[in-house]
């Protein structure tokens, strides 16, 4: 027995010092004193052995494990101190291979951007799930029981979901404006925040529409705020992200959701107001509704529309990256071609 333990721990030696590699050295490792082990098997031997030799036998194996266990921590070791040396064959002077990077699609820098522009007037950002009831999507928001928006045709249904009371049937979110619902239900006014995010609509694809696009928007809830707050607003914002004042007019429009109600556009930047297709010839293109909250949504908020008011705006930020860049195709962005995409990086 003493003899085999000591050829073993002897081989074991060797087969340490020759390894090269983390995986060589596990491989030694579970040959000698793995379950499996040369070693541990040994140990099942102990019993036939004659009674007095046991304790010695014993002794002797458990010191030969701890002696291959100790050269396989030193090995490791020994290993990774070696692994950052360069080899002598190395060639620095060969030119490496450029990796490839990437960068912000240019409708997430357009969100970055507009998120540091409303923080640095003291909004905070709120963000919530991509599905919601049709309680928060329509009837919090004023819209009508037989409004066509409710329809297949217009919103994406959940299938087994699409049932049942308002509360319990549920969609891809049309819109962010539900969520704005449920955030002041849970927060204490004044409220001065931004809801990012991507909203869902079932209709026909063209250059400045898409099924699955991004909007921004943005609510001031207090007591006193004037309709020319918000029009302040909406300029700061555009001169900002544009870094130029942008000509804005304000055009009456019905949403069931704000009482008066405003088309918000703006001079069209990809012909400078003269006129192109992306703004269907006429030098001005919609980028947001707006208006005050209506007092419905007010109150389904938890709020008493004769203490509050505030303004509104949702913006359509694929819209906005479109101007920003001139790009005259909405679908562009969502291609995911990188031979356009590397353009804005």
């Amino acid at each position: 027995m003493k003899d085999k333990i000591n050829g073993i721990l002897s081989e074991a030696r060797n087969k340490i010092s020759e390894s090269a590699s983390e995986g060589e050295l596990q491989n030694v490792k579970s040959a000698y004193i793995g379950k499996q082990g040369s070693l541990s098997l040994l140990m099942k031997e102990i019993p036939t052995l004659d009674v007095s030799l046991r304790p010695e036998m014993g002794k002797l194996l458990n010191q030969a494990k701890n002696e291959v266990k100790e050269l396989i921590d030193e090995k490791r070791v020994e290993l990774k101190l070696k692994a950052s040396e360069v080899s002598p064959d190395f060639d620095c002077s060969v030119p490496g291979i450029m990796p490839s990077a990437g960068g912000l699609h240019p409708i997430t820098q357009m969100c970055y951007d507009l998120n540091d522009a409303f923080r640095s007037m003291g909004f905070e950002i709120f963000e919530e799930d991509e599905i919601t009831s049709e309680m928060y999507a329509f009837d919090k928001l004023n819209f009508p029981p037989n409004h066509p928006a409710r329809e297949s045709m217009d919103t994406y249904w959940l299938e087994g979901h699409d049932s049942g009371s308002t509360n319990e049937k549920l969609c891809l979110r049309p819109h962010l404006t539900g969520g704005s619902v449920r955030y002041m239900q849970t927060h204490k006014p004044p409220y001065r925040f931004v809801y990012p995010g991507r909203v869902y609509r079932n209709e026909t694809t063209d250059s400045h529409h898409e099924r699955a696009f991004f909007q921004y928007e943005a609510l001031i809830v207090d007591k006193d705020i004037t309709f020319t707050s918000g029009k302040v607003m909406i300029q700061s914002i555009l001169s900002k992200v544009f870094g130029r004042d942008v000509p804005v007019r304000m055009r009456s429009g019905f949403f069931p959701f704000v009482e008066p109600g405003f088309e918000i556009d703006m001079e069209c930047q990809v012909c400078g107001g003269k006129g192109c297709s992306v703004c269907k010839h006429v030098g001005w293109i919609e980028v947001m509704p707006g208006g005050s909250p209506h007092p419905n949504v007010l109150r389904a908020a938890g709020l008493d529309p004769d203490e509050y008011t505030g303004f509104y705006v949702n913006i359509g930020l694929d819209r906005l990256v479109m101007m920003r860049y001139g790009v005259d195709d909405v679908r562009l962005f969502h291609s995911a071609d990188l031979r356009f995409l590397k353009q804005f990086r």
